[in-house]
């Protein structure tokens, strides 16, 4: 039961990084002109998907303290790695990001590491 206070903080986490990464390609790219950032930004925060995506941060941090109650961090820590393998592989089939060995490389080691970290 415990280790779901880890899964809950990927899954927002994932969510968080993917739904902002969706709405600001609905929206574009950022301006050159210092005000039109300025508005370009204000217009991104109050998107509500993109506010879903903040909530979805603040939900990840209280499951992260909750999962901090239950592990040692050098324990628990380790599988927020995981993040990284999940918004990879969501992003390339979700927003056809590239694929390359380096990626790949990568993503072996951060899975690696996760394994050997979560043995002892």
């Amino acid at each position: 039961m415990a280790h779901l206070y880890i899964f809950g903080t990927i899954f927002f986490t994932v969510y968080g990084q993917l739904v902002i990464k969706w709405r600001i390609l609905f929206h574009g790219h950022l301006p050159d002109a210092s005000a039109e950032k300025i508005i370009f930004l204000l217009k991104l925060f109050l998107d509500p998907f993109i506010l879903s995506g903040f909530i979805s941060a603040f939900v990840a941090s209280l499951c992260w303290m909750a999962a901090m109650t239950k592990f040692e961090l050098s324990y628990a820590y380790p599988f927020m790695g995981m993040t990284f393998v999940v918004v990879f592989v969501s992003s390339v089939f979700l927003f056809s990001e590239s694929v390359t060995l380096y990626k790949i490389l990568g993503l072996a080691l951060i899975v690696l590491g996760i394994v050997i970290s979560s043995r002892g």
